[in-house]
């Protein structure tokens, strides 16, 4: 059976080392700047720099956020920030953006280049676009089918990352205006408010969660996106707790190892194992 990546979200330095010592094959942290989730605790330098060496140490690879979609006077900092990174050594960039995507091939060319899931990436011919351009892997939409994900894997043979397990958005993968219009909290800008999660009524109705998603849970399917050829298994959650990142990296973990051990017959997920996820 082929490895598949387990690809775990880190927002602080504590969560990082919890993911790597409980089976995370990866991690994904953002910087103080130019990331989606402007205000998780986020990394500073120096926690990147001690985060990236403790990962590697263990043969875990790190890979840092730079997803926003830039405007103009966003770009001067991404230069720099870009040139922080050449020096840190990351595995690979998260980026969604063309213009910073540039950037990147010109300053750290030796730092593989992911397309975040906010480009949109719904067909094989966007990723044999990207790929063209230089970049490793590709992050599904999260609005795809397993089927829609198949033909991607199969048409291109490039790399393919999909999210598993967290919260989804009502939108678009994640292109949403509405904290912006709201409160001036730009989404795409790293700064939602998560305005979908509020209770709202439609004419006069009771209050409901109108809006907001159940989260995304993959467990029992993990041998079908196994066999659909999906390289990295992402985890959602650059805001959550260490509790959260232990309890849902190690179960993961223990499941994809008992299919890879097993095959699709020996697969069964042990009910207390479903609650806890």
């Amino acid at each position: 059976m082929r490895k598949i990546e387990l690809l775990v979200p880190a927002s602080s330095l504590e969560v990082l080392k919890i993911a790597v010592v409980f089976g995370a094959d990866a991690v994904y942290i953002g910087g103080e700047a130019f990331g989606l989730r402007a205000k998780a605790k986020n990394f500073s330098g120096e926690d990147m720099a001690e985060g990236i060496a403790f990962a590697h140490e263990h043969g875990v690879k790190v890979y840092v956020t730079v997803n926003i979609l830039a405007h103009n006077d966003d770009l001067p900092g991404v230069r720099e920030y870009l040139q922080e990174l050449k020096g840190l050594k990351p595995d690979a960039l998260i980026i969604a953006d063309p213009g910073i995507f540039t950037y990147a091939k010109e300053i750290c060319p030796e730092i593989e280049c992911h397309i975040s899931t906010q480009a949109n990436n719904t067909n094989y011919e966007t990723y044999r676009f990207w790929y063209r351009l230089g970049a490793k892997r590709v992050v599904t939409a999260r609005e795809l089918s397993l089927e829609e994900i198949r033909i991607m894997k199969e048409e291109t043979g490039l790399e393919v990352e999909c999210f598993v397990h967290g919260a989804l958005c009502y939108c678009y993968s994640g292109q949403c205006l509405l904290s912006s219009m709201i409160g001036g909290r730009s989404g795409n800008r790293g700064q939602c408010a998560q305005p979908c999660r509020l209770p709202y009524s439609v004419e006069g109705g009771r209050p409901c969660d109108l809006m907001s998603l159940k989260d995304l849970c993959t467990i029992d399917l993990l041998p079908e996106l196994m066999e659909a050829g999906i390289d990295s298994f992402k985890i959602e959650g650059r805001m959550k707790q260490p509790d959260y990142v232990y309890t849902v990296t190690s179960l993961y973990r223990k499941y994809a190892d008992l299919y890879c051990q097993k095959g699709r017959a020996g697969y069964q997920v042990l009910t207390e194992d479903r609650e806890r996820l």
